[in-house]
């Protein structure tokens, strides 16, 4: 700053600046400041070119005025006193010396002018001009060198103002002495804001730099915007840089001044808010965001003149400069030490604003400061790689320890393995051995044995894979190769992986050739290599063909295992064969995701490389390679060797669900009736379902069994169940998404859901609850704990059911007074009239109360005609009372011969009656029908009643109607429901009549 203050100099008096004794040997300019000579509203140069004609000019109008500073004073306008024009003239007197340049520089005059220097016209910014409309208004420094003959100076300048209404005239000092200070000044100016323009454009391209090829953090682009913003702050103030790249008008100069200002702040308010979010001011950002809009809007729409409007926008610039220092300084203080550089740094950037303010608004001489702006940069560059190194340091820290703790983890889990696997192989020869004793006699525990032999070679393998994962990361595997017979291996493993498949419709396919020539490999290890491709391939593939291939060319034998499974995308392709990495999320196989990892290492082991391809729905194929045994025995013109179809067909190993022997269960579409509960069990594992199926069978229950949610659905409408038992992770629909299926046709109560789930934490058992779940029970199952909830819910189901039937009974024996009262008011009346008729009518009410209180009302199912003569009975006491009123239409079918749930027609004709026909003066007819089709029977009751609007539509069957109808409908809907799995189809028109439907099974 002390570099920029002019040295003590003589002031101007009465317009006159007396330098003859100054010695322009100085390095800095001095500043014409003092008093001139100031004429409002003339432009004295313009109307005589030399120094004789401006002394002519008459002094009545002459003022003498303080430069640097403002005319308001000095101008007489109607509108504003900044408006106006004049001419501001000093006289210099120096040494002659015609040898001697000197430089005039003008820094800012608001907001035309143009200099003349003894008469002649020197320079300008724009065009200042008596009217508003010629005036062209551009603030952009300019300099005029010249040599003074006579030893006087006559400096004559002339400005105009229309645009700015706060400051107007020579608000700074005009700099003079000789060409080569002058020069020198401008230059070091002009040299410090580029260097600072080039310094925080560096700092823009590593911040997006770092944005792009690092973290995508929001608050790098504001650190860059922030940068650029300061960047249009520097070129268009101080030496307005940009202005004489490209002349701008004063206007736009201005709006674009302000923005820039205002751009600073804002990025600077985002920087900081994304950096430390948990600041609470920033709880309200979004209200300063929403005022740093409006003052754009100010910026863009108005001028300058009105104060109010400009002390808004320097309040909403000056507001983060103002908060953040103090945030950065208690954050400090607080936790985070690294934050000094950024306090610093706001420290920084809001000293440089206020000094621009202050240089803006007053006539204080400073120069172009930079070093504010260059610590501000140092200050936040800094943050950022002592942010950079620590994070550095901490994740190499970090590394070394989760190294430690994965060693630990794999040891934890090798050790593991060795104590669960010597128990686990006594299991298993202890089975064997009573297996192959013959002591066992009963084929169904015979074939209990084999599942839980299977199971334990299953758990063993698993065992096998994290010991050999451990291995192959120490390098202590050590291969045993000789000549392998690839189709004998993989026709061995076809075999051990086939007890996967059951219950599941897949196929497994061996389409190696018999003459596929000898590969030099591990027999063991391939055959594990081969186990883990195709148990990886049964768990997500729901249904269809998995199939393995192999073919010879280029000294190698490379085989593919395909299936046409759920598939994969391009990303699980990329991690797959990491350790412990899952396959498809929409499917849960379990395991440990060991299987594909290993896969790969042995592959590599034996020298050659594993891939994989695969479309998301469609299917995946591994393809491994390993070297053939002798390479001379392929084909000439190394033709690959592939299977044809003869022996592919004689190869071909196919397994359906057909042709699996089930454990316990029964077939699920031709199930006989027995006294036990009727369960169905989902689950996509066969293992699963047999061990299940096993447990249950003790206690004499009728199991059927479904692989998948859509066929479980399927089943659903077959039979009636009294318990759905399901596993919750299953391809395509989870246990979730089939329970709520369920419960969009059964209640919570008509067809109790048990889940299975490996998974125990609150959220999991949340979801299973919200879904419509009555119970859970997780995995591995404990048999006892399966037993005592499968047997409570059976018999929650086997309660609702006979409550509902009980609670039909019952209704049905309420015989309502009214009715009863006017019966016997018909019977009184017809006694007098017709007694042959009351005869009969005493008759069929004997009949009507005889059925009303049959012991068989509470019976979950009674012959058609029992209730159709029950209907009949009501119908006529009914025809009786109303007699013209009710017109009754019977179509009923010969020959029906159907068991039906008892009351369930009749109430449906009563309903008909008393909410549809009876609620009009005349009536109407009511149309009973009984359709036999070929497996069912269709009952309807038709009426012309008052019909239901949508509302009571809807309503209705739900018991949540405003004005209830009884529950009549409902506990036939719901007895319906539990009895065949479809309720009562009601249709219905306002004014037009109701239709109820409902079919039964024969």
């Amino acid at each position: 700053m002390y570099l920029n203050f002019p040295p003590d100099q003589p002031r101007a008096v009465q317009g006159v600046l007396d330098l003859r004794d100054w010695d322009f040997a100085s390095e800095r300019p001095i500043s014409l400041k003092g008093e001139w000579e100031f004429y409002p509203s003339q432009f004295l140069a313009r109307h005589s070119g030399t120094d004789t004609g401006l002394q002519g000019q008459t002094e009545t109008s002459k003022k003498i005025v303080q430069v640097p500073g403002h005319w308001k004073s000095y101008l007489t306008s109607e509108k504003n006193s900044s408006f106006g024009y004049g001419t501001y003239r000093l006289r210099v007197l120096v040494n002659p010396d015609r040898h001697q340049p000197y430089e005039i520089r003008i820094h800012r005059i608001v907001s035309a002018s143009e200099l003349y220097v003894n008469g002649r016209l020197m320079g300008q910014a724009g065009y200042p001009d008596v009217n508003a409309e010629q005036t062209k208004a551009i603030s952009v420094p300019y300099s005029a060198v010249f040599t003074a003959d006579s030893g006087e100076i006559d400096i004559v300048i002339h400005a105009a103002n229309y645009y700015n209404g706060v400051s107007a005239g020579m608000v700074d000092p005009v700099k003079f002495g000789s060409q080569q200070a002058v020069n020198r000044a401008v230059e070091f100016s002009v040299g410090t804001q580029v260097v600072v323009i080039l310094i925080l454009s560096l700092h823009i391209i590593y911040a997006l730099i770092f944005f792009f090829l690092g973290v995508r953090q929001k608050s790098l682009i504001y650190f860059a915007l922030l940068m650029m913003s300061a960047i249009f702050t520097i070129v268009l103030d101080d030496d307005r840089l940009l202005l004489q790249w490209m002349p701008l008008e004063y206007e736009w100069h201005r709006k674009l001044v302000s923005i820039s200002f205002l751009g600073a702040s804002v990025f600077l308010f985002q920087y900081v808010r994304h950096l430390f979010p948990d600041f609470v001011v920033f709880r309200a950002s979004r209200w300063y965001l929403v005022a740093a809009c409006i003052s754009l809007i100010l910026n863009l729409s108005t001028s300058a003149l009105y104060p109010a409007i400009n002390l808004f926008k320097v309040l909403v610039v000056l507001f983060p400069f103002l908060i953040i220092p103090g945030l950065f300084f208690q954050k400090t203080l607080k936790d985070d030490p690294d934050v000094v550089f950024l306090c610093l740094g706001a420290i920084s950037i809001m000293l440089n604003l206020l000094w621009g303010i202050i240089k803006g608004n007053s006539s204080m001489e400073m120069g172009y400061y930079p070093l504010d702006m260059i610590a501000t940069v140092i200050a936040l560059a800094s943050y950022w790689f002592r942010r950079y190194f620590r994070a550095s340091t901490q994740t190499a820290l970090l590394a070394e320890k989760l190294k430690k703790t994965d060693k630990l983890k794999d040891d934890f889990l090798v050790n593991t393995s060795h104590e669960l696997r010597n128990p686990l192989h006594g299991i298993l020869s202890i089975a064997q051995s009573v297996l192959d004793s013959g002591s066992i006699s009963d084929n169904n525990s015979r074939e209990n044995m084999k599942l839980l032999i299977s199971v334990g070679r299953r758990m063993s393998l698993m065992l096998n894979d994290l010991i050999d994962l451990n291995r192959l990361k120490e390098g202590r595997i050590q291969l045993q190769v000789a000549n392998v017979q690839v189709q004998t291996v993989a026709s061995g493993v076809l075999d051990m992986i086939r007890f996967l498949t059951e219950g599941k419709p897949v196929r497994l396919v061996n389409q190696i050739p018999g003459n596929l020539p000898g590969v030099m490999a591990d027999e063991h290890r391939l055959i594990q290599i081969l186990f883990n491709l195709l148990h990886n391939a049964v768990k997500y593939t729901p249904e269809g063909d998995i199939v393995v291939k192999a073919q010879a060319k280029a000294g190698k034998v490379f085989i593919m295992v395909s299936d046409t499974g759920v598939g994969m995308d391009k990303e699980t392709q990329l991690r797959i064969f990491q350790p412990y990495e899952q396959g498809s999320a929409g499917m849960e196989g379990g395991g440990f995701g060991l299987g594909l990892s290993i896969c790969k290492q042995l592959v590599e082991l034996h020298g050659g490389t594993i891939e994989v391809s695969s479309t998301p729905g469609k299917g995946t194929t591994f393809t491994f390679s390993l070297p053939l045994t002798d390479p001379s025995r392929l084909p000439s013109g190394n033709v690959s060797v592939l299977a044809s179809s003869d022996s592919v067909t004689r190869l071909e190993t196919a397994v359906s669900v057909s042709e699996l022997p089930a454990v316990a269960a029964k077939p699920k579409a031709d199930v006989p009736a027995t006294e036990g509960a009727r369960i169905l069990a989902v689950d996509d594992d066969p293992v699963n379902v047999n061990v299940l199926v096993n447990i249950l069978s003790l206690d004499h229950y009728e199991i059927v069994t479904a692989s998948s949610g859509k066929e479980a659905l399927a089943i659903l409408s077959e039979n009636e169940w009294d318990l759905v038992i399901t596993d919750v992770m299953m391809p395509q629909m989870s246990g979730y998404e089939l329970t709520a299926a369920i419960r969009e046709r059964f209640s919570i109560s008509e067809l109790p859901i048990l889940l299975l789930t490996a998974r125990n934490r609150p959220e999991d058992i949340e979801a299973g609850f919200h879904s419509g779940a009555n119970d859970y029970v997780t995995k591995p199952v404990d048999a006892m704990e399966l037993r005592s909830r499968v047997r409570a819910l059976t018999e929650l189901k086997n309660s609702v059911g006979e409550r509902l039937r009980l609670e039909a009974a019952w209704l049905q024996a309420q015989i309502q007074p009214h009715f009863l009262f006017n019966t016997l008011n018909t019977i009184a009346a017809l006694s007098d009239i017709d007694s042959a008729r009351m005869t009969a009518l005493l008759e069929e009410l004997g009949k009507y109360l005889r059925a009303s209180f049959d012991f068989n009302n509470s019976k979950k199912l009674v012959p058609i005609e029992h209730e159709l003569a029950f209907v009949r009975s009501y119908l006529f006491i009914e025809k009786q009372r109303h007699d013209d009123r009710l017109d009754v239409v019977w179509e009923v079918d010969d020959n029906i011969k159907v068991q039906i749930p008892p009351l369930s027609i009749q109430p449906l004709v009563e309903n008909a009656i008393r909410h549809g026909l009876m609620k009009r003066a005349r009536g109407g007819k009511i149309h009973i029908r009984v359709t036999n089709c070929k497996e069912y029977v269709e009952i309807s009751v038709v009426d012309d009643g008052v019909g239901m609007d949508d509302y009571t539509l809807k309503n209705v069957l739900e018991g949540t109607l405003e004005k209830p109808r009884g529950i009549g409908l409902i506990n036939t809907n719901r007895r319906l429901k539990q009895i065949y799995g479809k309720g009562l189809h009601i249709e219905s028109i306002p004014g037009q009549g109701t239709a109820i439907t409902f079919s039964v099974k024969k």
